[in-house]
C-alpha cells in the first residue's frame, strides 16, 4: 500500500512541470545560500547538479525522464549566450581603442591554457585520447565538443571536463586572482571568460556590466583561437 502511494507520488513529481519547478527552486535556494554565506565554492550550479543527482537516485527517476523537463531549460542556453553580447556592444568603443593589447593578452591566455593542460596530462600518464579531450577544456561546450571530435578526442569526456572547469572557475576564479594580486577589472574579466567560458562570464557579470563585457570578449576570442590552435599545438606537443 505504502509502496503504491510512493510510486504514485513519484509518478506525479516526474512530470515536466514539477521537475522544472524543482530545478528552479533548488537553484534559487543555492543562490540564496551563496549570498548569505559568501562562500565562493558554494556554486549554485554545483549545488543544483549535486542535489538533482541525489534526488534522481533516491526516487529512481531516470535522466531520460528528467530531460523531458530539462530540455526546456537547455533551449534557453543559446539565447542567453547571445544576450551576453549586449554589454560587449556597450563597451565597444573602449574595446576598439585597445584591441591589439586585448588580443595579444588573449592569445597568451589561450596558448598557456592548451599547452599546460596537454603537458601536465602527458606527465601524469594520460592516454593520447584523454590528452586530446582535455585540450579544448576552456571553451563553451558546443565548440569544445567539435574541436575534440576534430583532433581525435572523446567528445563526451570533453563535455564533462568543460562543465567541471567552468564550475571550478566560477567558484574559485575571483578568489585565486585575489591571492595573485590581480586587481584590474579588465584583467579579471578577461581571465574569467578565457579560463571558465560561460560559467565564469556569468559569475563575473554579477559585479557589473563592464566586467561582463570584457569576460564575454575573452570567451569569444578564446573560442576562436582555440578552434585554430588546439589541433596544431596538440600535434606539436604529443610524441
Amino acid at each position: 500500500m505504502i509502496n503504491d502511494i510512493m510510486q504514485d507520488v513519484i509518478g506525479h513529481i516526474s512530470k515536466p512541470l514539477p521537475m522544472l519547478t524543482l530545478t528552479f527552486l533548488i537553484y534559487w535556494g543555492a543562490t540564496r545560500l551563496q549570498k548569505l554565506t559568501r562562500i565562493s565554492w558554494l556554486s549554485p550550479m554545483l549545488i543544483t547538479i549535486a542535489a538533482l543527482i541525489g534526488f534522481l537516485k533516491l526516487t529512481g527517476i531516470s535522466f531520460e525522464k528528467y530531460y523531458e523537463s530539462g530540455y526546456l531549460i537547455e533551449i534557453w542556453l543559446k539565447p542567453a549566450i547571445v544576450a551576453l553580447g549586449l554589454p560587449l556592444f556597450q563597451e565597444l568603443k573602449h574595446i576598439k581603442s585597445q584591441f591589439l593589447t586585448l588580443f595579444l593578452t588573449e592569445l597568451a591566455g589561450c596558448l598557456t591554457g592548451i599547452i599546460t593542460v596537454v603537458l601536465i596530462a602527458q606527465w601524469l600518464g594520460a592516454s593520447p585520447e584523454v590528452v586530446r579531450s582535455l585540450a579544448p577544456k576552456s571553451v563553451s561546450t558546443p565548440i569544445a565538443i567539435e574541436i575534440s571530435r576534430q583532433i581525435g578526442g572523446i567528445p563526451a569526456l570533453t563535455s564533462a571536463i568543460v562543465v567541471v572547469v567552468g564550475m571550478i572557475g566560477a567558484a574559485a576564479g575571483l578568489k585565486m586572482m585575489h591571492w595573485g594580486h590581480v586587481r584590474h577589472a579588465v584583467s579579471q574579466s578577461l581571465s574569467m571568460g578565457t579560463a571558465a567560458h560561460v560559467m565564469g562570464t556569468n559569475r563575473i557579470s554579477e559585479i557589473s556590466d563592464r566586467y561582463g563585457a570584457y569576460a564575454t570578449l575573452g570567451l569569444i576570442l578564446n573560442g576562436v583561437l582555440t578552434a585554430f590552435l588546439a589541433g596544431p599545438l596538440v600535434t606539436l606537443l604529443m610524441p
